[in-house]
């Protein structure tokens, strides 16, 4: 009878597959890239078969990889409903996450989450970050994944996210005229310092356009209306980054941390594997 595969390199496997990254999947299981990398080597040897292709800049899935994918997530997925049927009910938790952050690619990390552990019910809810620390304060949420402000405290720097002026290719504007701007609602911070800057820089401008979320602005932006700061991974598709072409004003990083108060491993690794698929996506 042949040994059985491990399950903790399979299920690194899968993360590197759907991360694409060694370094994701590593954060995602809390380990480190050269136990994960060796954990994969040992799979590979098992298997007698190359899964993976690795160059310096990207890890794709070989012919092999591709094929026993499907059932590197079947096998996990039994494994997942075995555990299940012992489990006194379903594991949960929630979690709010900056509108910023979530991005417009929010579906594929879901995707992702869901594949680490489909076991685990977590409750999401997108909100501006100020929104999203004040529910976490008032203990509603188990961990958010906000941006960080110089006056905030505590959390874990988790990514740093560039933030640009974007607009719709047909959009103009000329330095000394009015800059139209769309922007987030009063409470959003980086309308706050999007105007600061403007300020500072001499540039005069005007609120064309006040939006309730990032869905909301960036539909603005698409439709020609404005121009607006926006985290690069929010920028609708089709519009272009117009700041150094206009001069307009340098933006900072955006700094966005983890505040958590999960205990239980299995929660944690979720949490984890989301938080990866985010600087992922």
């Amino acid at each position: 009878m042949e040994r059985p595969l491990d399950l903790d390199a399979v299920q690194a496997f899968v993360l590197v597959a759907d991360l694409q990254s060694f370094t994701r999947a590593a954060e995602a299981l809390d380990s480190t890239q050269s136990a994960i990398s060796l954990k994969l080597k040992k799979l590979e040897q098992r298997l007698a078969r190359r899964l993976l292709e690795r160059t310096p800049r990207l890890v794709r899935l070989s012919a092999d990889g591709q094929e026993f994918l499907p059932a590197a997530r079947e096998l996990l997925g039994a494994h997942e409903r075995a555990l299940g049927k012992l489990a006194q009910g379903a594991a949960r938790f929630s979690v709010g996450i900056s509108d910023h952050v979530a991005g417009s690619a929010f579906a594929a990390v879901l995707s992702q989450v869901n594949g680490y552990d489909p076991g685990v019910v977590i409750e999401v809810r997108i909100a501006p970050s100020r929104e999203v620390m004040q529910q976490y304060e008032r203990g509603e949420l188990d961990a958010a994944i906000v941006r960080r402000e110089p006056q905030d405290s505590g959390g874990e720097l988790v990514m740093e996210e560039r933030i640009g002026w974007f607009a719709a290719p047909q959009w103009r504007w000329h330095p000394g005229e009015t800059l139209r701007l769309a922007t987030f609602s009063t409470t959003c911070r980086i309308r706050d310092m999007t105007l600061r800057r403007l300020d500072e820089a001499g540039i005069p401008w005007v609120e064309v356009f006040i939006g309730g979320g990032i869905h909301a602005v960036g539909a603005a932006v698409s439709a020609g209306l404005a121009v607006s700061a926006l985290l690069y991974r929010t920028a609708p598709a089709g519009v272009v980054e117009v700041g150094a072409a206009l001069k307009l004003p340098s933006l900072p990083l955006a700094q966005v941390v983890l505040h958590s108060r999960l205990k239980e491993k299995r929660t944690q690794g979720v949490l984890r594997t989301l938080v990866a698929a985010l600087k992922a996506a």
